[in-house]
């Protein structure tokens, strides 16, 4: 898919806009869950905790740095549950969990 934009010298140039990659695999779910949820809360993605799949395609549990303090043991962590369909299109989010990196689980 292409669309036209227009540049200041008033010409036209073509612009191939990146279209949504489908969750194949959960290796493209994992990717498509982190970038979804990057381009949506603006905090960097950590990596991925969590996969499952489900009826309507998959739920990941990204992990996500929320407050970047030092020492690098005192940040703030997220996970987040991440639900998106076969196609990679997000469908939902929440924050589940909030943790200092340092923190054992319980």
């Amino acid at each position: 898919m292409a669309e036209q934009r227009r540049t200041r010298s008033g010409s036209t140039s073509t612009a191939t806009r990146r279209r949504a990659s489908p969750a194949r695999g959960p290796e493209g779910a994992a990717r498509a869950a982190r970038e979804r949820l990057e381009s949506l809360i603006n905090h960097c993605t950590e990596g991925v905790s969590g996969l499952r799949r489900t009826e309507d395609g998959w739920c990941v549990v990204v992990d996500v740095l929320e407050v970047a303090r030092i020492p690098d043991t005192t940040s703030l962590l997220a996970s987040y549950e991440v639900h998106i369909d076969q196609d990679g299109e997000l469908l939902e989010y929440r924050r589940v969990r909030r943790y200092r990196r340092g923190a054992a689980d319980e």
